[in-house]
């Protein structure tokens, strides 16, 4: 560990052996950097884990500093908001709920490729008539 016996100077065989406390900060330090790494593995696949096909477009990155609520509308229908699903006629009751603590919340709508456009334009429409300012489409950069 980190502690070693000092004798005290100037004394004989029969002297008596104190200990002489030291942290060894050394395992501390290890263990804090595996965490940092765990962490820093780990933070890109807490996104939401909706399976949507988003459409690709060259346009540029939001970058936000608080997490934005997340409403993903799948090819089959299904409404999500975060990774929950919900019926179409509460979103905006919980969305409502959630949003009580910061009325300024930014909301992304997650379409699939192959929802048609007037649907998620509505659901947009009907996000923004229940007073949410900050609703923004999220769709994918294109590999190039």
């Amino acid at each position: 560990m980190g502690a070693s016996l000092q004798q005290k100077p100037g004394s004989g065989r029969r002297s008596r052996y104190r200990p002489m406390g030291e942290i060894n900060v050394t395992p501390f330090v290890d263990v804090m950097l595996v965490l940092l790494i765990v962490f820093m593995v780990t933070a890109p696949l807490l996104t939401v884990g909706v399976p949507v096909d988003l459409p690709k477009t060259k346009a540029g990155q939001i970058s936000a500093n608080a997490a934005p609520l997340v409403v993903s509308l799948q090819a089959d229908g299904d409404l999500y908001l975060q990774e929950a699903e919900i019926a179409p006629d509460q979103l905006i009751a919980r969305l409502r709920a959630i949003s009580e603590a910061n009325p300024d919340v930014r909301i992304f709508v997650r379409g699939d490729r192959s929802v048609q456009y007037g649907e998620i334009v509505g659901l947009m429409g009907r996000i923004q008539s229940a007073g949410f300012a900050r609703v923004a489409l999220v769709a994918e950069l294109p590999q190039e």
